[in-house]
């Protein structure tokens, strides 16, 4: 009888050895189909995913704060010396003159001075300042910016002329809208396509 017993705990000690061996071959078997599937998986996102990574930013020739639109119109070099009626000015660098237009595209006027071109950037961050003060004799009489905006108009063209390195490159202008009951400033960028 006890011979029976140790044979029997015998063949339940080695059934339990081989079931626990089937048992770990099993969970490595399923952890190895899942790593498969879901490498399969991510390849699949991977290609059909849009290309994002390492594309450049579309240029922004048109952009909105508020309900006044901002539309790229023009950007010209205009060299180092700039000769007007009564006034010439030179630089070691260029000129650049912008049109950019500004559209109301609520249901009410805009305000006057609640709109504005601000400061050329360029790709390094370097700030370049109009020079409109300097410029008179080269800007139009009236110069419609930051004029009143009325519901829906065709955008009306502000001119700027901007002092700006030979170096710059990638620019853009700044855009911006103050509003006048609180005075909470807004502002968003234009990129800049410059003809010679």
């Amino acid at each position: 009888m006890l011979k029976k017993l140790k044979k029997s705990a015998g063949q339940v000690s080695t059934i339990l050895l081989v079931l626990a061996v089937v048992l770990i071959v099993l969970v490595i078997a399923v952890f190895v189909v899942l790593k498969i599937n879901a490498s399969k998986t991510a390849a699949t996102v991977k290609k059909n995913a849009p290309v994002t990574q390492n594309m450049p930013p579309k240029p922004v020739y048109d952009t909105s704060i508020g309900d006044v639109r901002f539309v790229f119109e023009s950007a010209q070099d205009l060299g180092n010396i700039l000769i007007g009626r009564d006034q010439t000015l030179k630089t070691t660098e260029r000129f650049i003159k912008i049109i950019i237009g500004a559209q109301n595209t609520g249901k009410f006027d805009i305000q006057q001075y609640s709109w504005d071109i601000g400061n050329i950037i360029d790709g390094d961050g370097r700030n370049f300042v109009s020079i409109d003060n300097q410029a008179y004799d080269f800007l139009p009489n009236p110069n419609l910016c930051q004029s009143t905006l009325k519901p829906d108009f065709t955008p009306v063209p502000c001119i700027k002329f901007y002092e700006v390195s030979k170096a710059s490159t990638k620019l853009k202008v700044e855009v911006n809208t103050t509003d006048p009951n609180t005075g909470r400033k807004k502002e968003s960028f234009l990129d800049l396509v410059v003809i010679p």
